[in-house]
């Protein structure tokens, strides 16, 4: 009995060692990573993925002509290896409207207000938030707009410290009107719209938050929160959903009449790490983005066989050990 006993207790324990080997080779976020080491996104561009990308892309012909057209943008950020982090893109600094997705200026700066004391970080607050992401429920993002004022969003976004918007190199979000018919309307200055975005930025907003670098590491992990678990299964999350149902998916989307956009972060087992953008002008935006982000993912998929190849080509050339008789 005794010998029973001690082999399921035996059992049990590897099986728990097991799975705590299984939950280290997938990293939580935001990840545990040196501040002074983390590199400005504009600096991870990847020939290898943008090509990758580009193939991909211009491969569609009907993707090929709004790409020429600037009516599809694209962000592609691989997460994979987080001491090789790449980033591609294609026309990632057009500004586009982008409907709801600009909502992630409204969340950053009702955080930016609670780490500031300027509001209150109350339960009905914390819920117009989850309404506004997970919803995309425009009277709680108007709530939130009232808030914290139309003034200050655009103010944190050209903070140095976020630096998210700049007129001079192209925009990037922007929230210039509450999500009601009417008001007070306060567009950015590169198009003239009220509520924008250009791929990069949106990519470099999620990247922030991985890298624990958006206000702080807990306030980064607040916000993640409320991004993960999206609460409209289509676009991205409808596609993401069939191909990958294990993986986090922390999500924003857009979408006003022919305009359509979305935004993931997807946090799951081997190279389905990472971060897609796209912003799309055309009818058919919902069809597009639902088979665009398969695209992508065929992409990422390709991206990591080469890196894998290339990992066994450098392997073959390292000097084994030498062994000294004594």
């Amino acid at each position: 009995m005794k010998q029973i006993l001690t082999f399921i207790m035996i059992f049990f324990l590897a099986a728990t060692l097991e799975g705590k080997e299984l939950v280290k080779t997938i990293p939580s976020l935001p990840l545990d990573v040196n501040p002074e080491t983390i590199r400005p996104l504009s600096e991870l561009a990847d020939k290898v993925l943008q090509q990758h990308l580009e193939d991909i892309l211009f491969s569609n012909p009907s993707w090929r002509q709004l790409i020429r057209a600037k009516k599809m943008t694209i962000g592609l950020v691989d997460l994979t290896d987080t001491s090789n982090i790449l980033f591609a893109m294609v026309n990632g600094d057009e500004m586009m409207y982008a409907a709801s997705l600009p909502k992630l200026a409204i969340l950053l700066t009702a955080f930016h207000c609670f780490e500031n004391k300027i509001i209150e970080q109350t339960p009905e607050v914390m819920k117009d938030l989850n309404l506004m992401i997970r919803k995309s429920n425009n009277q709680a993002a108007s709530r939130m707009i009232e808030r914290v004022t139309m003034e200050r969003i655009q103010e944190v976004l050209t903070l140095k410290c976020y630096d998210f918007y700049d007129e001079t190199r192209g925009g990037g979000i922007w929230v210039g009107k509450k999500y009601a018919k009417t008001g007070k309307r306060m567009p950015e200055a590169v198009k003239g719209l009220s509520h924008a975005a250009t791929a990069s930025q949106v990519c470099r907003f999620y990247y922030q938050l991985a890298m624990g670098k958006l206000i702080s590491r807990e306030r980064s992990r607040e916000m993640l929160e409320i991004l993960i678990n999206p609460g409209i299964e289509h676009k991205f999350v409808k596609a993401l959903h069939q191909i990958v149902p294990q993986a986090d998916i922390f999500r924003k989307s857009g979408t006003w009449k022919t305009w359509h956009s979305d935004s993931v972060m997807v946090w799951g087992p081997e190279w389905r790490r990472y971060i897609a953008v796209a912003l799309v002008d055309n009818k058919n935006g919902e069809t597009i983005l639902r088979k665009l982000i398969m695209e992508l993912e065929i992409v990422l998929k390709q991206n990591a066989a080469v890196i894998k190849k290339k990992q066994k080509h450098l392997a073959a050339f390292v000097e084994p050990e030498k062994c000294f008789e004594i």
